[in-house]
């Protein structure tokens, strides 16, 4: 899509007056001078609330038609219409919060959105900053999921304004869509963006030796795979790198699917259409890990640590599982933490909806924060996740989501 010139709108590039046509001229004068031309303060608050109101036009505009091409691609079956009318009233059901979190995205002052890293369409990411950043602060490179078709760096704003609200610096990283692009280009994409994290974050206040990476759902299968090939490429002599594993203190997959073989059946027993197949070999973290070719990558990964709700119906948790598995058999650090009775959704957006305690959230922020003292005292003392959405919608959402 192409760039939005945010700089003028034609809404608020004027003053509109009326003049009664009998008004003296005195009368015109006295009316000038009780308004006096605009402060070059007022005239910078003015346009930059222009460019917020054209930045979130455009926003829309893109959700709108990333959901659409969803529609196109998709199909009209019955299937899917079901969950169609599914997803509208999860959506609803959800809708006090969305529009809490939206409010933030767009407006807040410690949110830089659409920050550019590469030279396609897609390659922005936002960044969700602390109020505080009088010393350098720990980084979480994040991508969102969206079925590889409607992922976007906007779906990661709730999990963005939570980090940043305990001392954590967030980049959300966009990247191509099928049909857009390939896996490939997605990987790519999100390749060069955690290059980008690891060479300029130092500029907006974060520590490049403490970088975190996290995906969920198709962005923890695109991460992955990121991370993998970064590897891979390290363990072979006389590669030139942009970024290095090295710099990656630990790998957070949140719900990911890790072998594209075995998702294929149940993508399809759920109405999925999957395409490519030629290709799922070389885009599977769980089987990339275990080729002879890789053998010498494994030394190389940070800490791996998986998460994963026991009824994901989406990505079954058994994804997790294995890739935990093939980890581990390479002599990789590996970890898996599964949530009993868990879905898809439950662990990225009602648990941080309802707010309070959540075992996931205060897992990451506490392996973040080890062994800085001061700033496990500060979470100590954090008071608790404002709640967005009330009980009752949020389980209402749960019973009903098509995830």
């Amino acid at each position: 899509m192409a760039d939005v010139n945010m700089e003028t709108n034609p809404f608020l590039s004027g003053v509109l007056s009326q003049t009664n046509m009998g008004t003296t001229k005195r009368h015109t004068r006295r009316r000038s001078a009780r308004r006096p031309s605009p402060t070059p303060k007022q005239l910078s608050r003015r346009q930059s609330f222009s460019r917020d109101i054209g930045h979130a036009a455009a926003e829309t505009y893109l959700v709108t038609r990333l959901s659409f091409k969803l529609l196109r691609y998709l199909g009209v079956g019955y299937r899917w219409m079901i969950r169609l009318v599914a997803l509208g009233c999860y959506a609803m059901l959800l809708m006090p919060g969305f529009i809490q979190v939206a409010y933030y995205y767009f407006f807040s002052s410690l949110v830089q959105r659409s920050v550019i890293y590469g030279d396609q369409p897609r390659n922005r990411l936002d960044l969700y900053l602390p109020e505080n950043r009088d010393e350098p602060k720990p980084v979480v490179a994040f991508v969102t999921g969206g079925a590889w078709i409607i992922g976007y760096k906007a779906w990661g704003a709730l999990l963005g304004q939570q980090l940043a609200e305990r001392d954590i610096i967030v980049a959300c990283i966009d990247y191509r869509n099928f049909p857009q692009g390939t896996i490939s280009d997605m990987v790519e994409d999100v390749s060069q963006g955690i290059s980008f994290v690891c060479n300029n974050i130092a500029e907006y206040g974060g520590d490049p030796n403490r970088i975190y990476l996290m995906g969920q759902s198709a962005g923890a299968h695109i991460s992955a795979c990121a991370l993998l090939n970064q590897a891979i490429k390290e363990s072979k002599e006389g590669d030139v790198m942009s970024w290095s594993v090295s710099q990656i203190k630990a790998y957070f997959g949140l719900s990911g699917g890790y072998n594209l073989f075995n998702l294929v059946d149940h993508f399809h027993s759920r109405g999925f259409i999957m395409e490519g197949e030629q290709s799922f070999q070389q885009y599977s973290p769980e089987i990339m890990i275990q080729d002879q070719t890789a053998r010498g990558a494994a030394s190389l990964l940070p800490r791996i640590i998986l998460f994963h709700g026991t009824m994901d119906y989406s990505i079954p948790s058994e994804s997790s599982k294995a890739f935990a598995d093939a980890l581990e058999g390479v002599g990789a650090e590996a970890e898996l933490i599964l949530y009993e009775g868990k879905t898809h959704t439950d662990l990225f957006l009602q648990d941080p909806l309802r707010g309070g305690k959540d075992e996931l959230f205060d897992y990451v922020v506490g392996y973040i924060h080890s062994g800085d003292a001061e700033a496990l005292a500060k979470d100590l003392m954090a008071p608790p996740r404002r709640r967005l959405v009330p009980e009752l919608l949020l389980k209402l959402a749960s019973k009903i989501s098509p995830f």
